[in-house]
């Protein structure tokens, strides 16, 4: 926001208007240019193409306010992609299937096919996860990503599929701030048997840490500290039956090899 409204300053001092002239120019009052240069408000879609437009910043000043619009928003009302987008950390347990940032999109084709998904939204809906991909791990600052895979996951599958799925694992497991551990079937009964989910923690000081449950329909966003800590006590007694990371590779690649 600070960028925003000192932008919106700069380039109408910058042009010599008062905020009446720059007002008069978009259309807007003199006192809604008052209150985007103090932050109390955000120009909409229309009047920031006509600020972008009067002062000839391209579309800067669209960018700037569509991305305030979306920073104002309470982050447990924005869809959850939002969140994965804005996270420096994402905790993530699957206990039968590849977490959606890590599939390849074959296997998130399987996965979406299997579901009550109309078959002529498919492509639709795999690029749409494939977009997710890149827009939570191939930004310019892409979170930690931690994830606890149940080793029945690798298992379940067609066979070259499920091959080409676990070298994605493999390679995308290279990656400096993604780190994969395998939960074997050897650890037994466990507490990830009630359920999926993720936890993010979100940039800022005093930003909350929220939790996703996934379920049969559109899963849910947990805000609740005191549930959200809960997760938190679940993911240490994952975290402590789960293999090391170098140990899950050791066992990813002899699963592939298993498929060979």
């Amino acid at each position: 926001m600070d960028d925003l409204r000192k932008t919106i300053r700069r380039e109408r001092n910058r042009k010599g208007l008062t905020q009446d002239q720059a007002g008069a120019a978009v259309s807007v009052s003199a006192s809604s240019i008052g209150a985007f240069e103090t932050g109390r408000m955000v120009p909409m879609p229309d009047t920031a193409r006509a600020l972008d437009a009067l002062f000839e910043t391209g579309t800067e000043i669209q960018e700037m306010s569509a991305k305030a619009r979306v920073d104002g928003v309470a982050p447990w009302l924005r869809p959850w992609t939002d969140n994965e987008r804005q996270a420096t950390l994402l905790r993530w347990f699957e206990h039968s299937l590849i977490p959606g940032l890590l599939q390849t999109e074959a296997y998130a084709r399987m996965i979406l096919a299997a579901g009550p998904h109309r078959r002529d939204k498919l492509d639709e809906l795999t690029a749409a996860r494939m977009a997710r991909q890149t827009a939570a791990l191939d930004r310019d600052d892409p979170p930690t990503l931690v994830a606890i895979i149940g080793e029945a996951a690798l298992r379940l599958g067609d066979g070259a599929l499920m091959k080409d799925q676990l070298e994605h694992l493999v390679d995308v497991g290279h990656r400096p701030n993604v780190h994969i551990r395998v939960l074997p079937m050897s650890a037994g009964l466990h507490a990830g048997l009630a359920g999926a989910f993720v936890i993010a923690s979100l940039p800022g000081a005093n930003s909350p840490r929220l939790a996703y449950l996934d379920d049969q329909l559109r899963g849910r966003t947990v805000a609740d500290t005191e549930e959200v800590g809960e997760l938190d006590r679940t993911w240490e007694s994952l975290s402590a039956l789960a293999l090391p990371c170098g140990q899950s590779r050791d066992l990813i690649l002899r699963i592939v090899d298993e498929y060979n």
